[in-house]
């Protein structure tokens, strides 16, 4: 096993090893939303019906469905609790779901590249977004250049969007990654690390992005990267065994993040001119609210009809082309001949009235 396997393994046993510690970090200081404790996990029952609480995974990045995560739009709708809890990488969420401890997670296309070629039974089944400079490559203010990267150190989740997009923007400056020091930290070491001047550069996302922002400069975002013909998506996956038991969930839950995403979509000016949704999500995500307006315009939201198409064999073959560079990489060890099997449109509904202005 090279050098690059053995850290992507690391990745996934620490990724195993902070299912109990993600508990920690669940929306209980937000308040807005429900929340129970790890050993409730399990056994809780909703008040409305008699279907178990639904334990969901999501992440910080910034989008317009935190919204409705705040206001308990999805326990409304769907007459279910939900555990929220709160991850710091994707490879996190995909240990969890592999657990059994999570049946929904919000990934991004490069820890679900990772988790299907490992066959780990789960499938993408709404897509948010086209990363843009939501993520971003920040560098210290001495390093100009992406040559001036040579020999530097640089922090990123490994398995994550980041890494994937950190990747590619190596190879399209023709810089052999061996010759970079890429470390393994999750965003809030990350933040850590930045703060005492142990890093040069860091590929990552909110909250932490704004912070390493406020000393540093972005040298280039995934938006670029995406451009150069590596776009990652910010994803939901859901084990195999839940999707099979509660369809009417994962239409009422593809719904509501669709509409919210819809309705910034609609109008961005009219969404964050409202300060109670930029609050909303700065809670949620640890952001500042000033920074929401910018970075939820740093991402493409795909309508329900997109998605529609979007989820089929072209996806698949993203999936596929996405672990195909992870290989070349030393990343994963081998590409599946297909991922279709991980790759669902059934849940979604197209609506012909909706299209992007943003």
């Amino acid at each position: 096993m090279n050098k690059k396997n053995q850290l992507f393994t690391a990745g996934l046993v620490v990724g195993a090893i902070a299912i109990g510690t993600s508990y920690a970090y669940t929306q209980t200081s937000q308040g807005s939303a429900k929340t129970h404790d790890k050993a409730d996990a399990g056994n809780n029952r909703s008040g409305n019906n008699a279907n178990p609480a639904v334990n969901i995974a999501y992440q910080t990045g910034v989008d317009p469905a935190k919204v409705a995560q705040a206001d308990n739009t999805y326990e409304k709708d769907t007459n279910r609790d939900i555990n929220w809890r709160k991850f710091d990488t994707g490879a996190d969420v995909v240990a969890a779901i592999s657990s059994g401890s999570i049946d929904i997670g919000n990934i991004g296309s490069s820890p679900l590249a990772a988790a299907a070629t490992k066959q780990v039974p789960l499938e993408v089944f709404l897509v948010t977004s086209e990363i843009g400079e939501a993520e971003s490559l920040v560098a210290k203010n001495g390093i100009k250049s992406p040559q001036d990267l040579i020999g530097k150190k640089i922090a990123v989740p490994f398995v994550s969007t980041t890494h994937f997009s950190l990747l590619a923007a190596l190879k399209h400056w023709n810089i052999d990654s061996s010759k970079v020091d890429i470390i393994n930290l999750r965003p809030p070491e990350i933040t850590a690390a930045w703060e005492r001047g142990d890093l040069d550069a860091t590929y990552v996302w909110e909250p932490a992005l704004s912070k390493t922002k406020a000393s540093g400069h972005v040298l280039v975002s995934s938006k670029q990267v995406a451009d150069w013909g590596s776009p990652t998506y910010d994803l939901w996956v859901v084990r195999k065994d839940f999707a099979d038991k509660n369809p009417e969930f994962l239409k009422q839950f593809v719904k509501i993040t669709t509409d919210a995403t819809g309705k910034y979509s609609q109008d961005p000016k009219a969404f964050i001119s409202n300060q109670s949704n930029l609050q909303k999500i700065a809670k949620i995500t640890g952001s500042t609210p000033v920074d929401i307006a910018h970075l939820l315009a740093g991402n493409r939201y795909l309508t329900p009809e997109e998605q529609v198409r979007l989820l089929q064999r072209p996806f698949a073959n993203n999936i596929r082309q996405t672990a195909e560079f992870l290989k070349s990489q030393g990343t994963v060890e081998q590409v599946l001949p297909d991922y279709g099997a991980f790759v669902t449109n059934q849940f979604l509904t197209p609506n012909p009235n909706q299209t992007n202005k943003s």
